[in-house]
């Protein structure tokens, strides 16, 4: 079972990047918060690493801090949560601020993030309100989820939130870069609002 990696950066696209390790390619999915964080590709990253093995596939999903694992495996345990829904969560609220939000049972905070309904989000309170106490609490989250905005646009305005930036700065940001982008993609999308919300 892998556990951790290091090696070269070879490529990095929204959501994925492939590490160069011991002359082997892993591809490796990471959310938001560990991506926007890793060096240009080319350098040496490390990544510590939860496997999943199916009959068809070995997946393997890759955190820059033992926090955001920690913060997975919790998420991956409760029932209709797969490891793909897990790192969407991560992608769309900080660790902190889930910590929060299940402490303090706010379901409306929690289906504010793409992929979370209701009924998710009650099974997440119940299953882990009480099994968070080793991971960092913060304010609640500010994620909003505008009718306005496509999904694309709503995944690049929570990754920016998730990083600290203010969310009606972020929203204005998402949408000056949208009129530069004629065909967006998540990556070019927000490297582009990021740009303009430093």
């Amino acid at each position: 079972m892998i556990a951790y990696l290091r090696g070269t950066l070879l490529e990095k696209a929204a959501g994925t990047v492939i590490v160069l390790a011991g002359g082997v390619g892993y591809e490796v999915d990471v959310p938001i918060s560990t991506y926007t964080a890793l060096p240009d590709p080319g350098l040496e990253v490390n990544l510590r690493i939860y496997t999943k093995v199916s009959e068809d596939a070995i997946s393997l999903y890759g955190f820059l801090t033992a926090i955001e694992k920690r913060a997975f495996e919790r998420l991956i345990s409760v029932s209709g949560i797969g490891p793909s829904l897990a790192v969407k969560v991560l992608s769309g609220i900080a660790v902190e601020s889930l910590v929060a939000c299940l402490r303090g049972g706010d379901v409306a905070s929690l289906t504010r993030i793409p992929g979370i309904g209701k009924k998710t989000a009650e099974r997440m309170i119940v299953e882990l309100k009480d099994k968070m106490d080793d991971l960092p609490s913060g304010p609640g989250a500010t994620i909003r989820k505008e009718s306005n905005l496509s999904p694309l646009e709503q995944d690049v305005l929570s990754a920016l939130i998730n990083l600290g930036s203010n969310a009606a700065a972020a929203e204005q940001a998402v949408v000056k870069a949208k009129a530069t982008v004629t065909s967006p993609n998540f990556e070019e999308l927000f490297r582009k609002s990021l740009d303009l919300v430093r």
